[in-house]
């Protein structure tokens, strides 16, 4: 996946858990779940790129 279509989702996630926060609180499972898929996108996005800069 491309760099700036990874940025995309990772905006997307982030704005999704946001809004979650808004109706739920931080610790419920929604938010958490939805905080856990954000990590993981941007852990890929570091990856990625640490391994484009080496290469």
């Amino acid at each position: 996946m491309s760099n700036s279509k990874l940025l995309e989702r990772i905006e997307m996630k982030r704005e999704k858990m946001l809004s979650l926060s808004n109706s739920h609180a931080l610790t419920s499972e929604a938010v958490i779940n939805s905080s856990i898929e954000l990590d993981a996108l941007i852990l890929e996005y570091v990856t990625t790129t640490n391994y484009n800069r080496k290469n």
